[in-house]
């Protein structure tokens, strides 16, 4: 038998062949991926800033706006607590896609959105945003390394159904990906454990090879921990840490192609 003087030394001569077995320990460990579109394959975010502006010039809102800022400001500001609240249960759908733009609409100095005015609005929006191919960056590569790897992926996302699908047409991965799993469908938004659970069963992934991958600390990460799923945060604007439990961190997405 070795000692742990002799095992030390191999380790420290054989540093690759040491990374290679962890490597291998992991893909052995995981034979499902969870994860979440939004943020983490998808550039939302940048996608959502060019369609904002197509959408304030399409409505010609620069008619009741004096600054464009004052309107996208006050829609990132609606758009951020309104969905908090929709993951968490608190509010319905209908209700989010109305009031999202009812919020900012209202600071105009001379429109009193209405209802029917808002929806017309957010499904414009909706329209264009679903037409975006952007992507975070290496998420492409990433998705062909995992497919090429073996592992069995699923998006589980809380986007809207009809809507989900035209954007991953549009930045080409509707094709790329086993499952895809929406809240609408689950009846239960991310972080809940019956998202989750509903999910495993779909997807017939078992819960202690699964690794979920996601960008929201607390919809993505907490909720698949609290389901007894692993976690990888992708910290991709690093100003909070991950805390306890999460199981690895990354700030890219090529990052985990050395973890996994």
């Amino acid at each position: 038998m070795n000692s742990p003087k002799k095992l030390v030394t191999f380790c420290e001569k054989k540093p690759n062949f040491v990374a290679f077995f962890t490597k291998k320990m992991i893909i052995m460990r995981y034979n499902d991926l969870f994860i979440d579109f939004d943020d983490t394959l998808y550039d939302t975010h940048g996608n959502a800033v060019i369609a904002l502006r197509e959408l304030y010039e399409a409505l010609h809102l620069e008619n009741h706006f004096d600054c464009a800022d004052d309107f996208f400001d006050a829609y990132w500001r609606a758009n951020i607590e309104l969905w908090k609240s929709y993951s968490m249960g608190e509010i319905s759908r209908d209700y989010l896609i109305v009031e999202r733009f009812k919020r900012p609409l209202g600071v105009s100095r001379s429109l009193k959105p209405t209802d029917d005015y808002c929806l017309k609005a957010s499904d414009l929006f909706l329209d264009l945003c679903s037409t975006k191919p952007g992507v975070v960056d290496g998420a492409h590569e990433l998705v062909e390394y995992l497919r090429a790897s073996g592992y069995r992926m699923h998006i589980c996302s809380n986007g809207f159904h009809e809507v989900q699908y035209k954007k991953l047409e549009a930045c080409g991965m509707l094709h790329s990906f086993d499952t895809i799993v929406l809240s609408e469908d689950a009846g239960a938004n991310k972080p809940s454990r019956q998202f989750f659970d509903y999910a495993l069963r779909v997807t017939g992934a078992c819960r202690e090879s699964t690794l979920m991958i996601g960008d929201n600390l607390g919809t993505d990460i907490q909720g698949a921990i609290d389901a007894g799923i692993d976690a990888a945060y992708f910290n991709r604007f690093p100003e909070y840490p991950a805390g306890l439990g999460v199981k690895y961190e990354v700030t890219a997405l090529r990052q985990l192609m050395d973890i996994l």
